[in-house]
C-alpha cells in the first residue's frame, strides 16, 4: 500500500500507555530513580502495529487529521515512528502532531524546573526528529507539516524549525486547511511558514470527520470549546459545539471493532454536554453514558470536568450519584477525571477565571472546590487536579489562601499537581525561572501537594488501580517509584525548610 502522506509522532505520543491514560503523564517528567528505558516502558510502551507499521491505537488528534485526508482522497496513514523508513520511497509529506513538543507546557515545564533535567517527552521528540528516517525523508525532499495543541511552541524554537526543515506550522483546528496544505505539498508548491486557524475559521460539526481507526484508549470527543472564559486557556476562544450522539456512537464502534475495550469521553467539561449554559442537565448526560456503556465492555473515563459542574449537578439533580450508582459503578470500581483548582484565592479567581465558579459567585470558589471534592470522594470519582502558581498578578495573600484550601482538601482522595505560569521568554531558561520567580510560599504549596499526592497515590494503587494480574509488573514499578519519591522527599525536605526559614529571617 502506497502512502504519500505519512502521519506520525514520537514514542511518547504513539503508545497506549498500557491502557491507562494516566500513566502517559509520566512522559512529562525526567526519569526519577529509574533508567530511561524502564521509565519509557512504564509510561509509553511500543504499541501493536500491522506489517506496514500502522498502530492499532493512535492519538485522537492524529486520527482526525487522517480521517479528513482520507475523506478528501489522499493516500495517507498514521505510522509508528519505528516504521517510517518503510515508506521513504513513496512518502511526499510527513505530518507531525504533539501535545508538548518541547516540554514547555504543563506539567512538563514544572518537572523541568523542579528537577533541573529535560523531561522525557522533549528528549523523545528531539530523538525522533534527529532519527535517520526523518533526516533521510527531509534529504529526499519530503515536506514536513507540524501542528496540534503545542504548535505555538515552534515560535520559541526557530533554530530547530530551521534545522529540521519544517515547512509549515499549523496552529488551531486544522480540519479545514490540512487538505489544501497537503495538496500543495504534493504538487511541489511552496508552503506558508505558519498557518493560524482562528475561532471564526473553526470547523462546524458537519466538517469534523468521524475517525477511521482506533484512538488511544478509546478516547472520543463529545464537544469542542468551553463557555467559562478562563484567561489562561485557549480552548475558551473556540466556538462551543456539541458532537451529536450518532457521531460519538460511530467513533466508539470504530474503537470497539479494533479491540479497544474502554472509552474516554473527551471534553473540556464533560458535564456541560448539551448543558443550559454552565448548568448541567441530567437527560443528555445520562443518555450519553447509557449509550457509551452499552457499547464498550470495559471502563468509562472522563477527560475533564469542572468543579462547579460537579457541585451544581449533584445539588440540583443528584446527577453524580445517579451516574455513578446506576451506570459507572455497576461496571468498574472508580472513575478518573482531570479538574482544575488553579487557585484558592477569590481575588485571583476573579482576575483569571471569573466564570470558573459559575453558576455560583466567584466569592464562593473555595467552597465550590471543597464541596466538589467531597462529592467526588463520596462517589468514587478520583480527580487529578491542577494548581497554577506564579501568575503575573499573584500576591502573597493569594498563595496563603491556596495553602489553606489545600489543608481543607487533605481528607479527599485525589492527586494535586502544581503548575507554574512561565513567561514565554523564560521558556528556554528554566534555571532562570527556578532562581528568580519561585517564592518561599510556592515551595510550601509544592510540599503540601507532594505530601497530599503521595499519600493518596498509595491508596489509589492499593485499592483501585492496575489490579489486573497482567498489570502486576507495571503496578510493582509504580509502587516502587512512589516509595522512591517519598524517600527522596524526606531527604530534601529538611534542606528546603532550612532555606525557607533562613529567607524568612532575612525578610524580617
Amino acid at each position: 500500500m502506497v502512502f504519500e502522506a505519512v502521519i506520525s509522532s514520537d514514542r511518547t505520543m504513539i503508545s497506549n500507555h498500557h491502557g491507562r491514560e494516566f500513566l502517559g503523564f509520566m512522559t512529562t517528567s525526567p526519569p526519577i530513580g529509574l533508567p530511561e528505558k524502564i521509565w519509557m516502558w512504564l509510561a509509553a510502551p511500543k504499541p501493536k502495529v500491522d506489517k506496514l507499521g500502522r498502530p492499532v491505537e493512535a492519538p485522537y488528534g492524529l486520527r482526525k487529521i487522517e480521517a479528513k485526508l482520507l475523506e478528501e482522497g489522499f493516500n495517507t496513514a498514521i505510522v509508528d515512528p519505528d516504521h517510517i523508513a518503510k515508506h521513504l520511497d513513496t512518502m511526499k509529506v510527513l505530518l507531525i502532531g504533539h501535545h508538548d513538543y518541547f516540554a514547555y507546557g504543563p506539567p512538563s515545564n514544572e518537572w523541568w524546573m523542579i528537577m533541573g533535567k529535560e523531561p522525557i517527552n522533549r528528549i523523545s521528540f528531539m530523538r525522533f526528529m534527529n532519527s535517520t528516517a526523518v533526516r533521510e525523508a527531509k534529504r529526499r525532499g519530503v515536506k514536513i507539516i507540524v501542528g496540534g495543541p503545542a504548535a505555538w511552541q515552534w515560535l520559541w524554537e526557530s533554530g530547530l524549525w530551521k534545522k529540521w526543515g519544517i515547512d509549515t506550522v499549523v496552529e488551531g483546528e486544522a480540519e479545514l486547511v490540512i487538505g489544501d496544505l497537503v495538496e500543495a505539498a504534493l504538487n511541489g508548491e511552496k508552503l506558508p511558514d505558519y498557518v493560524y486557524v482562528g475561532p471564526s475559521d473553526s470547523p462546524s460539526i458537519d466538517e469534523i470527520p468521524v475517525i477511521k481507526g482506533a484512538s488511544v484508549n478509546g478516547l472520543v470527543e463529545i464537544m469542542r470549546g468551553c463557555p467559562r472564559g478562563c484567561k489562561f486557556c485557549s480552548v475558551t476562544l473556540r466556538p462551543l459545539r456539541f458532537i451529536p450522539l450518532d457521531y460519538i456512537r460511530k467513533e466508539i464502534e470504530v474503537n470497539v471493532k479494533a479491540g479497544v475495550k474502554n472509552v474516554i469521553l473527551h471534553s473540556e467539561d464533560v458535564l456541560l454536554y448539551h448543558a443550559d449554559g454552565v448548568k448541567p442537565l441530567p437527560e443528555p448526560i445520562l443518555n450519553l453514558h447509557k449509550m457509551a456503556a452499552s457499547l464498550v465492555p470495559g471502563t468509562l473515563v472522563w477527560s475533564h470536568t469542572s468543579l462547579a459542574a460537579v457541585k451544581y449537578s449533584e445539588e440540583k439533580h443528584r446527577l453524580i450519584t445517579r451516574l455513578m450508582n446506576e451506570i459507572i459503578l455497576t461496571r468498574q470500581e472508580f472513575l478518573g477525571v482531570e479538574v482544575g483548582i488553579e487557585t484558592g484565592s477569590t481575588r485571583l479567581a476573579k482576575i483569571i477565571m471569573p466564570a470558573k465558579a459559575a453558576p455560583y459567585p466567584t466569592e464562593k470558589w473555595p467552597e465550590v472546590v471543597i464541596d466538589a471534592f467531597r462529592i467526588m470522594h463520596e462517589n468514587r470519582i478520583i480527580p487529578a487536579a491542577t494548581l497554577i502558581l506564579g501568575l503575573p498578578k499573584e500576591r502573597e495573600d493569594d498563595l496563603v489562601a491556596t495553602a489553606e484550601l489545600l489543608d481543607e482538601l487533605k481528607q479527599y482522595r485525589s492527586l494535586i499537581v502544581p503548575m507554574f505560569f512561565v513567561p514565554m521568554g523564560a521558556l528556554k531558561n528554566m534555571d532562570w525561572f527556578r532562581k528568580h520567580r519561585i517564592k518561599e510560599e510556592h515551595i510550601k504549596i509544592m510540599l503540601k501537594t507532594l505530601n497530599h499526592s503521595l499519600r493518596w497515590a498509595e491508596d489509589i494503587i492499593n485499592n483501585f488501580y492496575l489490579k489486573e494480574p497482567h498489570m502486576y509488573p507495571v503496578r510493582l514499578g509504580i509502587k516502587l517509584l512512589i516509595k522512591y519519591i517519598r524517600f527522596k522527599a524526606r531527604q530534601v525536605k529538611p534542606a528546603i525548610e532550612a532555606i525557607i526559614q533562613e529567607r524568612e529571617k532575612k525578610n524580617t
